[in-house]
């Protein structure tokens, strides 16, 4: 017989879908209207359903190569060349597997992350879930506008003004109430990030010692354990990171996807890691061609075209014939990278300036030897 209180005490109510997450599939590149359960037998149909449906694992993959995680593969490059890649490698089955999981949370529950976490563990870890992501978002978004104003003050223009107008767009794009404005804009950001391949393929990496270096695991020879493992751990806590579990979970419920297209949902997730894993290689890569084994400057901030003549005076000459946009740039740069550029041949006049410096940073061999020397 069952006790007065299991019978008075209400039901505990549970994350289940409420209704409001039932309506039209509207995304970006194409709209699956309510109620739709035709079946996709031809590819045609099934490569429209995937458009519909692409967004949240790409976006969510794209979106972790930001600022923070520019800097951590570049630092790998630079300091190590391609001998972290393969910890990108080992990251590709743990993104999966998260990202995998929450997906489905989203499309059978209809609720987000937190609230599922509140439910099953309780007030304090609910708590303490969201506490804990607010500080780290907090965290992040520093480190993108750190890097909005770097790469301003690098092109020469106004860091506060950039700044502003920045954060103006991303809150226009989050705060007007259109998801599917939302989500092309988003997209729109993706398309850019493929500007990394055409700079990777200027520099011209050892594409074959790259893929043995994903291939094959090992540990850098040049390098003290302790900044390894850092370095390591660095690209882990860059690549995986807690706010990209609640963002594509609520993803998924925002833009209404059911189980009957997690499928899709997965392509759209793989071709997610395809991106980000491609833009880590390429940075990565990048760097190893154009600074790996090369001492950090001293003194970044100072004019270079006065180190260019003190240390090398035949390439005032040089430095003559180079257009005016690459004077100013060239001038924002630091001494090492910029006294290599002077090497190079002048470029035509109709170039712009981060075409310029590609062009000249690409891996020509007596450059190489020169900056070695000064360097040693």
């Amino acid at each position: 017989m069952s006790s007065v209180s299991e019978i008075t005490t209400p039901p505990r109510r549970r994350g289940v879908l409420d209704g409001t997450q039932i309506g039209h599939i509207n995304g970006a590149l194409g709209t699956i209207l309510h109620g739709d359960t035709a079946p996709r037998t031809r590819w045609v149909a099934k490569l429209k359903t995937l458009f519909a449906i692409l967004g949240p694992g790409l976006i969510v993959m794209v979106g972790d190569n930001d600022a923070g995680a520019f800097g951590t593969y570049t630092q790998a490059g630079q300091d190590y060349g391609t001998t972290l890649l393969w910890t990108l490698a080992l990251l590709i089955p743990v993104l999966y597997v998260n990202q995998e999981m929450v997906l489905r949370l989203g499309a059978v529950t209809g609720v987000g992350h937190a609230r599922l976490i509140l439910e099953r563990f309780g007030k304090f870890w609910g708590a303490f879930s969201v506490i804990d992501l607010f500080l780290l978002n907090a965290l992040t978004i520093v480190t993108e506008f750190i890097g909005i104003s770097l790469a301003l003050g690098y092109l020469g223009v106004s860091k506060p003004l950039g700044v502003v107008v920045a954060a103006t767009l991303i809150m226009i794009a989050a705060c007007t109430g259109n998801f599917r404005r939302f989500e092309r804009f988003s997209l729109l950001l993706v398309v850019g990030s493929l500007l990394l391949v055409p700079v990777f393929l200027m520099v011209h990496p050892p594409v074959g010692q790259m893929i043995g270096d994903v291939l094959m695991p090992k540990l850098p020879h040049d390098g003290s354990l302790n900044e390894v493992m850092l370095l390591i751990i660095a690209i882990v806590g860059t690549t995986v990171a807690p706010w990209q579990l609640f963002f594509q979970q609520s993803y998924v419920i925002d833009k209404r996807i059911t189980p009957r297209f997690i499928q899709y949902e997965r392509a759209d997730l793989w071709i997610g890691i395809v991106f980000v894993t491609v833009g880590a290689v390429v940075l990565m890569g990048v760097a190893a061609a154009t600074f790996a084994g090369r001492p950090e400057p001293d003194t970044p901030n100072l004019p270079s075209s006065a180190m260019l003549e003190e240390l090398h005076p035949a390439s005032k000459n040089t430095w003559a014939r180079f257009p005016r946009c690459c004077s100013r740039w060239h001038s924002s740069m630091p001494a090492s990278s910029a006294l290599q550029r002077s090497r190079c041949r002048p470029p035509t006049r109709s170039a712009m300036c981060w075409i310029c410096a590609i062009r000249c940073t690409a891996s020509r061999p007596r450059q190489r030897r020169f900056m070695r020397s000064i360097a040693a």
